[in-house]
């Protein structure tokens, strides 16, 4: 299984870190946020990453250059000046990612999640990886009854920014234009084609300084 770092969204929330520095690239704990996600992925089995790029795109291959120093293979999806969304970007890398199922992530958030190679959608068109709902999004974005994610439930769960796609997902999309992953998502679940997990480990969301700085706080005081 590939995988896939989002990493060419131009960070606005985060600005002014953000005007020269792409938000991937933030330092927290004494390297780069995207380093945990390659360091993780390379001791989990991966070997084939593709990660976007847009806003101060160039700075990302100048920083990660093929993989070799993390054990991966690194390509490279640019997306040029526009960044084209969650599901636009991905739609935009399908030629990278070859045709079985897929790992996604979000560039910009921290987890200690374990993402697992092996796993298999089993007809599904996503797996996605729920957590608790953090102070910035009480009401979360999904439910999760009986493994299948859901529009609507008793209990709201928020997504983590972790999933696993197959490429049929993303088949109506055109490559070359901006598309958010959501409505793909809620047409999918209304199918019931979208399974799920509750992940109770440590996740963040790095969309504000005060963020990155508490998050630099806490790796630094565990190392």
């Amino acid at each position: 299984m590939k995988a896939m770092i989002l990493a060419a969204g131009r960070g606005e929330r985060m600005r002014p870190l953000t005007n020269t520095i792409p938000k991937p690239l933030l330092r927290v704990g004494g390297k780069c946020l995207i380093e945990y996600h390659l360091e993780r992925l390379a001791d989990k089995g991966f070997s084939e990453v593709v990660i976007n790029t847009s806003w101060l795109g160039e700075k990302i291959p100048e920083a990660l250059g093929n993989g070799s120093r993390y054990g991966l293979q690194i390509r490279y999806s640019h997306e040029g000046e526009t960044p084209l969304e969650t599901a636009g970007g991905i739609a935009h890398a399908l030629p990278l990612l070859d045709d079985a199922a897929f790992l996604v992530i979000n560039g910009d958030i921290w987890c200690d999640y374990e993402p697992a190679p092996q796993l298999r959608l089993s007809g599904k068109l996503a797996h996605l990886i729920l957590v608790d709902n953090p102070s910035h999004n009480p009401q979360g974005d999904f439910a999760l009854v009986d493994g299948l994610v859901c529009n609507e439930g008793e209990t709201r769960y928020t997504f983590s920014g972790i999933g696993y796609y197959h490429p049929q997902l993303f088949q109506t999309l055109d490559p070359s234009q901006p598309a958010p992953l959501a409505p793909l998502l809620r047409t999918a679940m209304a199918a019931n084609r979208v399974s799920g997990e509750r992940y109770d480990g440590s996740w963040l969301d790095i969309g504000t300084p005060e963020r990155l700085d508490q998050l630099d706080r806490d790796l630094t005081a565990s190392r």
